[in-house]
């Protein structure tokens, strides 16, 4: 299962072709953390585009972080935050990712799909 993050979807909903390619070549529906939902509506800046970010996630299943993922994020944020900038939500997500054993490719520090 992937687990999109906050900058596919932004480039999923800002049609950009090659996230779209992607997305429509994929065999099963990927998910998204809750975490990132909230990321999308903290940037919306009025009420439309609140709407826009919550139909581009409507079909999509959302997962949220256990107990355990937090204090794994939460011990990946101390050791890597200053030496590899790792960012609060970034560590919850990412921990997500590797505690269900997903294959996710989509992180911001990663964009070498996209290129």
């Amino acid at each position: 299962m992937y687990l999109l993050d906050t900058d596919v979807l932004i480039d999923i909903q800002r049609e950009y072709a090659p996230a779209l390619t992607w997305f429509a070549a994929l065999t099963e529906l990927p998910a998204v953390p809750g975490l990132v939902v909230m990321e999308l509506i903290q940037d919306a800046q009025n009420a439309r585009q609140v709407r826009q970010a919550l139909k581009l996630v409507a079909p999509l299943p959302v997962v949220w972080p256990t107990a355990a993922d937090c204090q794994r994020a939460l011990t990946d944020f101390i050791a890597y935050h200053l030496s590899h900038s790792l960012g609060l939500l970034d560590a919850l997500i990412l921990v997500r990712n590797s505690q269900r054993a997903c294959r996710n490719e989509l992180t911001k520090h990663d964009k070498s799909l996209f290129i």
